[in-house]
């Protein structure tokens, strides 16, 4: 069994909870957590890089200067390459950058990730996340004690307006639920907070790729 420890919002230790060995995924996953955050780092890059060919650059329909007689070499184009103000050779051009990933492994990598966080307990229960008011310096000490200065991610079971005020003006924190969680949030936040239903939602995703 797993420990994940227990918190009050004073940043005070409050007990532990249990997870069955069973649920965690650690002897496979590592390569499906790769290819999962290549995925994700992949599809949210812009691909809107862009130059201009020889074809875009406008202009270079008369010589740059004659033929013969200048010591130069002969140049039929404004617009070449070999020029200042000509086109660019092999430039990048608008793309699609995103990658596929199957659902099921996916799934396997967040498993992985998860189970690994919780083996080396980086997840944390912290209580009364449920009812806490819009106030930042609400979760200063729980931050502080439990955070320790580190990144933090909040996993709730269900959406907190509460919370997502009180911790949307904290750098390097982040606020979602259990069913929306994924891989590169996992991988990126090195403390992982939850309230109740928050560890038991991640504790269902968990228990989908058990073998019955």
């Amino acid at each position: 069994m797993s420990k994940v420890a227990v918190y009050n919002l004073n940043g005070e230790a409050a007990g532990e909870q249990q997870v069955a060995d069973e649920l965690l995924e650690l002897k496979r996953g590592k390569q499906a957590v790769l290819d999962a955050v290549t995925a994700y780092r992949a599809g949210i890059r812009a691909g809107t890089a862009s130059t201009k060919t020889r074809a875009d650059v406008r202009g270079g329909g008369a010589k740059p200067f004659k033929q013969k007689g200048t010591g130069r070499a002969r140049q039929g184009t404004r617009s070449s390459p070999i020029l200042r103000g000509g086109g660019v050779v092999f430039g990048p051009h608008p793309r699609d950058f995103s990658k596929k990933l199957n659902k099921k492994a996916a799934q396997l990598a967040f498993r992985h990730a998860l189970s690994s966080k919780i083996a080396s307990g980086a997840v944390s229960v912290a209580e009364g996340l449920e009812t806490i008011e819009p106030k930042t310096k609400l979760i200063g000490d729980l931050l502080k004690k439990v955070g320790g200065g580190k990144a933090v991610l909040f996993v709730t079971g269900e959406s907190n307006k509460n919370l997502n005020m009180a911790a949307r003006n904290v750098p390097k924190v982040e606020v979602t639920t259990a069913g929306q969680a994924f891989t590169y949030q996992v991988m990126r936040y090195p403390v992982i907070l939850t309230d109740a239903a928050g560890l038991e939602g991640l504790k269902a995703r968990l228990s989908k790729g058990v073998e019955k």
